[in-house]
This record gives structure tokens, C-alpha cells and sequence, in this order.
């Protein structure tokens, strides 16, 4: 009889799961993606005449040529199913002193630009002040990704706003570099993306 050798076992192919190991829990997939910084952006658009944006943190460049990028929105969200029948949006680059504007966008509650001063892009788009970064994007594609919209843009513009440091959201907080941070409530919980 033919023993094996270790490096004849077969292993494990990507279909085959060990039993004894279960997915994290919603809970538990928050906090340990609470462990990548990101940057913090207000994603902007305009719905029967009337400006809408919610805060996302899901943000990303996909393409160089053509110029792509890339964002996330929950399909629970309000926000985005209206900016998605305009086919165009804007995503501000939040700076780090910029977090009202983030917790005015992050909030399900009242109107987002009632008393906030902003622009209306040549794009036809709510374009916030202060900003680090504006792109402006049609709506390329979009994919259905569990209980998220991945929604791909094609830029139209850029706008470098302004200059200063991001705002960074990392661990339930916004900053790195601050030995006690600000304590934000769960970002995941707001707004469209974080659901």
C-alpha cells in the first residue's frame, strides 16, 4: 500500500468551505472594516428640480481610460434611486473640517440643503463648498451587490476645490492622528451607503 505524502493530499478548492467556520455577523464585519481608513465624500445630485446627496464612504477611481469610478449606495438608501433616474451625479471630496457637512448628509433626517450654501455645477449638479475634489459623472454602469448598488461613473470633470487634508474616517471615528478623535455615531447605519 502506497503511502501518501503530504505533498500529494489533495487541498481544499475555493468551493469548498470548512465546516466548522460560519461568515461574521453583520457586527462583525463592521468593526473589522472599520480598521481601513477611508476617505469621506457627499455624493450630490439633483431629482425633479430638487438637490439630494447622501454621505458615502465608498468611493474609489476604476479607470484611467476611459476615466471611471466608482461608488457604493444601499439599496435601502432614498438617495440614490433618485439620483440614479438623473443618469449624473457629483462627488464632493469632504476636507477634514468639513464634519457637519458629513453628519448633514449622513442623517435620514430633514433636508439635506436647507440653509447650506452650495453652487450649481455647469453639469447641472449640486456642487458643495470647501471641498478638496469634485467629479462630476454620468452613470456608466451598475451592479448589484448583495444588499449595495456598486454604481460605476464616467467622468465628465474634474474640479480641485481646495487644498488641505481629508477627511478620514477610521474605527468609528473621523481622523488618525488624534489621540482621542471625535466619536461619530455608525456611519455604516447612515445615509445610503452606510446600511
Amino acid at each position: 500500500m502506497a503511502v501518501e505524502s503530504a505533498e500529494s493530499v489533495p487541498t481544499s478548492g475555493p468551493d469548498d468551505e470548512p465546516v466548522d467556520t460560519a461568515p461574521p455577523t453583520p457586527l462583525e464585519f463592521r468593526r473589522a472594516m472599520g480598521m481601513f481608513a477611508s476617505g469621506v465624500t457627499v455624493v450630490t445630485g439633483v431629482d425633479d428640480g430638487e438637490p439630494v446627496g447622501f454621505a458615502c464612504q465608498s468611493f474609489a477611481s476604476v479607470s484611467l481610460e476611459p476615466p471611471l469610478v466608482l461608488f457604493c449606495a444601499d439599496h435601502n438608501g432614498r438617495t440614490w434611486p433618485r439620483i440614479r433616474k438623473s443618469g449624473r451625479f457629483c462627488v464632493n471630496v469632504l476636507a477634514e473640517d468639513q464634519v457637519d457637512v458629513c453628519d448633514r448628509f449622513g442623517s435620514r433626517k430633514g433636508k439635506k440643503f436647507d440653509g447650506l450654501v452650495w453652487d450649481m455645477s455647469r453639469w447641472g449638479l449640486p456642487a458643495l463648498r470647501d471641498v478638496l475634489l469634485r467629479v462630476h459623472a454620468d452613470v456608466y454602469d451598475v451592479h448589484v451587490a448583495g444588499d449595495h448598488d456598486v454604481v460605476v461613473g464616467r467622468v465628465l470633470e474634474l474640479e480641485s476645490a481646495g487644498e488641505g487634508r481629508p477627511m478620514i474616517f477610521y474605527r468609528g471615528r473621523f481622523g488618525v492622528d488624534e489621540p482621542q478623535p471625535q466619536l461619530v455615531p455608525n456611519l455604516w447605519g447612515w445615509g445610503d451607503h452606510w446600511g
